[in-house]
């Protein structure tokens, strides 16, 4: 995002899957952490020991979809043996601090994997269920304005950072 402008919050949001709109996600979805693989570096000529990243390999990546209540939609999703192809599509709203005009910017999030978890929820009279459906991702894209920001596609051997491939060097060497 441009420096000239100040995020501000997340405007709206929808979640695609194979590109029809899924109905009856929550209003909230608790995006997965990124943990990298590391390994432990100690030994001579060092004072103790740290841990360094192994570039472009990363734990289990695992996203939960969340559902106000059991619908067709999450049944949908919850085939183990079929990989899902979900997008998540924001606004995420800004104020340009030149003007204080409101702007808005696109985000677009993909998540490609096989679903692992499924909660039915409770059932409460005059409630919400909070049904969901765990996916172990092995494709990840964040994409800002159409930049790719960060992908990983562990099938595939891609690992891009804010557009740059960082595996290129290591392609080249083995």
């Amino acid at each position: 995002m441009n420096r000239g402008y100040l995020p501000e919050a997340v405007n709206n949001f929808n979640v695609y899957k194979n590109g029809n709109q899924l109905i009856g996600i929550s209003g909230e979805i608790s995006l997965s952490d990124l943990s990298s693989v590391t390994e432990t570096v100690e030994g001579a000529g060092l004072l103790g020991k740290y841990n360094t990243p192994i570039i472009g390999m990363y734990d289990s990546i695992q996203q939960e979809i969340p559902f106000r209540v059991l619908h067709d939609d999450i049944f949908s999703l919850a085939n183990p043996a079929e990989v899902q192809d979900l997008t998540l599509r924001a606004s995420l709203q800004s104020t340009v601090k030149g003007t204080g005009a409101v702007d808005s910017t696109g985000m677009r999030m993909v998540f490609r994997g096989r679903p692992v978890g499924f909660k039915p929820g409770t059932a409460k009279i005059g409630g919400q269920m909070g049904a969901s459906v765990t996916l172990d991702c092995f494709y990840v894209l964040i994409e800002m304005d159409g930049k790719t920001m960060w992908e990983i596609d562990k099938l595939n051997n891609v690992f891009k950072v804010n557009g740059k491939d960082m595996l290129a060097k290591i392609r080249q060497q083995c």
